[in-house]
Order: C-alpha cells, then sequence, then structure tokens
C-alpha cells in the first residue's frame, strides 16, 4: 500500500481558518448511505435515538513556548508527557540544543534539556512540581494552532477558546479533538431530548497528529504514541449498549482510536490506561465502533487512511471529490463528516 494512494488536490482556499458560527451550523456530509450534504445541527435527526455517542475529553493546553538558551532563541512545542516533571517535546533550532543545556521561558520557569531524539525531538525535565507547571505554561504558553491556520504570529486570543472543545476537562493534548469543536450546550440538549447518551473517555492528542506521512510505503511509517485512558465504568456501559444493539457512534478518530485499543478479539472493551500507537490502514477491523463523526482529513494523513479503511477507499476519493466541488471547509475548523463502518 502507497502514500500516494491517499493524496488529492485540495485549493488552498478551502482550508477553514476559524469554525462556524454557530458552530453546529458547520457542513455535515452524510455518508452513510451515498453522499447526502446536511449540517451537524441535522444529527438531532439523523441519529438513532438509541445511540451512545463517545467524546474525547482532552483539553487542550498552551504548549508552544519560546525561550531563550544563552542568546540564543528556541521554540518549543511540548506534545507528550513523560511524568509530573518531564516532557517530550519539538525544539526549533534542534541542533544547537545539548544535553545539559538551559532554556529560560520566564523568570521562574525553565526546563533543562536531558535527551536529543529524531526530527528535533528534545527531552525537557521542569524543575517544579504539576501545579506550579501549569501555572506558568498558562502564563508563558500559546495555544499550538496547527501550520495550516494562519496567523502570523501564533494562535491568537480567540482561539483560546476556539480551539478547545465543550467536552475538555483534563490537561494534556497539543492538538484539539476536533470533531468535537462541532458541539455546543444547544446542541447536546437536543440531543439529550432525543434520548441520545454521551460516554467520556481521555485521548491526549500529541503534535504528531500534525505530521505527514512521508515514507513511499505506508507499512514503513511509524505511528506517534499518544496517552489514552478509558475506566472500567465506561468500558462496562460500552459493552452493554453493544450487547443491546445500540449503535456506538465516536465523535471523532481520537475517541474511535483509544476504543479500538481497548477491545479485544471478542469486542469486549476493556479498561484501558497507557500509551496507544495503533494506526488504521485499509484492511484493519474494527471491533469497537459503529458509526464515525470526524472532519475532513490532511491529504496522504494517518486519519485520511484511518477514514478509508473505516468506511471505504473509494467512498471516500467519491466524497472528498464532492466534499471539494461543493466547497465544504477543511480540517480543524472545518466542515464534517458521518460514515458508518464498511
Amino acid at each position: 500500500m502507497k502514500t500516494a494512494d491517499f493524496d488529492f488536490d485540495l485549493p488552498p482556499d478551502r482550508i477553514a481558518q476559524r469554525p462556524a458560527e454557530p458552530r453546529e451550523s458547520a457542513r455535515l456530509l452524510d455518508l452513510r448511505e451515498g453522499i447526502a450534504d446536511r449540517t451537524v445541527r441535522d444529527l438531532t435527526a439523523l441519529l438513532s435515538p438509541d445511540s451512545l455517542l463517545v467524546v474525547n475529553d482532552t483539553r487542550v493546553i498552551p504548549a508552544q513556548l519560546e525561550g531563550r538558551r544563552g542568546e540564543g532563541r528556541t521554540s518549543i512545542t511540548l506534545h507528550k508527557a513523560i511524568s509530573d516533571t518531564e516532557w517530550l517535546a519539538f525544539a526549533r533550532p534542534a541542533k544547537r540544543l545539548k544535553p545539559g543545556d538551559t532554556i529560560v521561558f520566564g523568570a521562574a520557569f525553565q526546563a533543562e534539556m536531558i535527551a536529543r531524539g529524531e526530527g528535533g525531538e528534545v527531552r525537557l525535565r521542569f524543575d517544579m512540581g504539576a501545579d506550579t507547571f501549569h501555572t506558568q505554561l498558562a502564563q508563558h504558553g500559546k495555544t499550538p494552532i496547527p501550520p495550516y491556520i494562519k496567523r502570523g504570529s501564533g494562535a491568537d486570543a480567540r482561539d483560546r477558546d476556539d480551539y478547545q472543545t465543550m467536552f475538555a476537562a483534563r490537561d494534556g493534548a497539543v492538538a484539539a479533538p476536533t470533531a468535537g469543536l462541532h458541539f455546543t450546550p444547544e446542541l447536546m440538549a437536543a440531543l439529550d431530548s432525543n434520548g441520545i447518551e454521551v460516554a467520556t473517555v481521555t485521548l491526549h492528542v500529541g503534535a504528531g497528529t500534525f505530521l505527514p506521512v512521508t515514507v513511499e510505503d505506508v507499512a514503513d511509517h511509524r505511528m506517534h504514541a499518544e496517552y489514552g485512558e478509558l475506566d472500567s465504568a465506561i468500558a462496562d456501559r460500552i459493552n452493554q449498549a453493544r450487547e443491546d444493539g445500540r449503535p456506538i457512534v465516536s465523535i471523532g478518530t481520537t475517541a474511535l482510536r483509544l476504543l479500538e485499543s481497548a477491545v479485544g478479539a471478542d469486542g469486549r472493551l476493556v479498561a484501558f490506561r497507557g500509551d496507544t500507537r495503533l494506526f488504521c490502514t485499509p484492511g484493519f477491523e474494527f471491533r469497537a465502533v459503529d458509526q464515525l463523526l470526524t472532519n475532513f482529513h490532511l491529504p496522504r494523513s494517518t486519519l485520511f487512511m484511518l477514514v478509508c479503511a473505516f468506511a471505504g477507499t473509494e467512498h471516500m476519493r467519491a466524497a472528498y471529490a464532492h466534499a471539494v466541488a461543493q466547497g465544504y471547509r477543511f480540517f480543524s475548523y472545518g466542515d464534517a463528516t458521518l460514515l458508518k463502518r464498511a
């Protein structure tokens, strides 16, 4: 399977720079039976009243930092917590950094570089407790919006709210689970009045989600690790819903990847706590999720490969061509698709 098989042409003006207002007014391409143009607020009519929605409650942290090493400037994007005091991060420029270097972000906020990885990745140690770290990060960090959202000097004040879902509760993500951005309290109230229930999981989305697949053969791609949690009570609740014949609808690829990481060969979920590197390509057998709400994804990306695996490659190619022709908005702040497992 070649990476080029998942390429497609996308005009730059199709890349959304701000979310729809209100959020549930975003367009929705319903791909469960053919191709139908809807809006996200139509979910109240499109979803079966016995559906169980699974949402990701991760919260985006202000993970982009500007610091100094001596007289030189260093840009840091935190992307994965190793412990309360250590983080993996992408550094620019990384080549000049060496173990033992101190990077200063503020008068009481600094980190020691303790190891270097590949592709500009470094390991940093912050000499402070978790509470102090998050206080300092809130003061000195910026929201790490994707590179295709053009702001000049980075995220602005509006992005701090826009790039956060209403479900956000647990700090740890450096990218938003963007399917959740379409939901508002008003939409959730309408879904609830229809009897649709919600279950919550956690997957802390990493900066690796923005990285393109650069290898020629898909099998050679090394998936980035992301930390997730599924507690036993939620697992039992989803298992019971499946036994009752209720559709499990994942709100986003992050919730889907966590559920599919926690499911056994018998289709039953078990409690999960740890990293997942799950890479879903055509041929992958999905066991936990019946339907998927997700945004439009980057060409040649692991996420476009995932939706092709879930709903069928030719179906997704036709759907994306339709979306481009009809002016749908792509990527993090863009419109959404509703898919059924093929």
